[in-house]
């Protein structure tokens, strides 16, 4: 089932669910949706197949007008939040602080939403990773390729750039932005008169070699060249899916990667900052294996199955006070971004 943007903000919302009766005679249904959007679960490329083919569009007799309304406000919702150097910053609310308080005077707005830096959660912030930009700007991408719609240019226009002047891609290997930090706001919207977000700014804190993320940034790239000509995207992502081959293994694609951030395993919740697992007063409870939810608890007291992993010990030994452990992963969607990567690439630009 498709799911119908809120008509106040006709922007995809963080999440959605929805349910009902599976007594067919009972009559009732549900559907919710968050109160944030981020500009990384926008999609564009669907509202646009959502309003334009007959076999996809929903049977609502305002889908179409909905999905069409949806897919002009993506669009000026990624022009509203890029940033002066190119790239898009984090989203907008109308429930600031989670519970429908005033926004502080002078915080940005977007047809009454409030700008938020990092949308929904910030431990760590949701606009950190570079992987919301390329998953996100990819389906920008292929929007622009079908359509040629010159706002969606625009932006790939500013984006495409920053990116690869913030890349280094060589015949074996590659380095991508990983960290991302932010500074400023953008201005308030106008629609009549949009304004350049010349106050918002974004740098590149870390890099990194996270192969999925460089499979969507392939994909984004090849669809960008594929439609406006651009030797300079075109050449980069042919480097990176070459460079990309490079890591395959007997299961596919993957790197070794020093896990830091697993000391935050046993990690008790902190009121001050705000980061641990918050458990209520006054609640409790038991996960599905057992483990007893109570304040005070940790992420793996109430995961206790980690132990049981054949690696575990490695983690342990960090939580100890050793060196942080490594691993080998091989996550799905990685590999299905990195095979599409190539499917598309050579799709597009069979002759090389």
């Amino acid at each position: 089932m498709a799911t119908v943007p809120v008509p106040a903000e006709r922007l995809m919302s963080w999440y959605y669910a929805g349910g009902g009766a599976t007594d067919t005679a009972a009559g009732w249904a549900w559907r919710i949706d968050s109160s944030t959007s981020h500009f990384g679960y926008q999609n564009p490329m669907a509202a646009y197949v959502l309003s334009t083919s007959a076999a996809l569009t929903p049977k609502s007799p305002t889908a179409k007008a909905d999905w069409q309304a949806s897919l002009t406000r993506q669009l000026e919702f990624y022009q509203w939040l890029q940033s002066s150097e190119g790239a898009i910053a984090g989203g907008a609310t109308n429930s600031w602080g989670g519970s429908y308080q005033a926004p502080p005077s002078g915080t940005p707005t977007f047809y009454g939403l409030a700008y938020v830096e990092a949308p929904v959660y910030e431990d760590p912030p949701s606009n950190r990773w570079f992987g919301m930009q390329t998953w996100s700007l990819e389906r920008l991408a292929e929007y622009y390729y079908l359509s040629g719609d010159a706002r969606a240019e625009a932006v790939l226009d500013k984006w495409v750039p920053w990116a690869l002047d913030n890349s280094t891609i060589g015949a074996t290997s590659f380095e991508i932005p990983s960290d991302l930090a932010w500074s400023g706001k953008p201005a308030t919207w106008n629609p009549s008169s949009p304004a350049a977000s010349t106050g918002l700014h974004v740098s590149v804190t870390s890099k990194g070699q996270d192969l999925g993320v460089a499979g969507s940034f392939a994909k984004l790239l090849t669809y960008y060249a594929a439609k406006s000509g651009s030797a300079r995207a075109k050449t980069a992502a042919k480097g990176l899916l070459d460079a990309l081959w490079s890591y395959k293994d007997a299961k596919g694609v993957s790197v070794t990667e020093t896990r830091a951030d697993y000391n935050r395993m046993d990690d008790t919740y902190n009121a001050s900052t705000g980061q641990g697992v918050y458990i209520p007063p006054g609640w409790s409870g038991t996960m599905p294996n057992g483990d007893v939810i109570k304040q005070g608890v940790s992420f793996l007291d109430i995961r206790s199955f980690y132990k049981n992993d054949p690696d575990w010990a490695k983690v342990q030994a960090y939580l100890n006070g050793g060196p942080a452990p490594t691993f080998t992963y091989h996550r799905f969607w990685a590999q299905v971004d990195v095979a599409t990567g190539y499917a598309e690439y050579a799709r597009l630009f069979p002759n090389g």
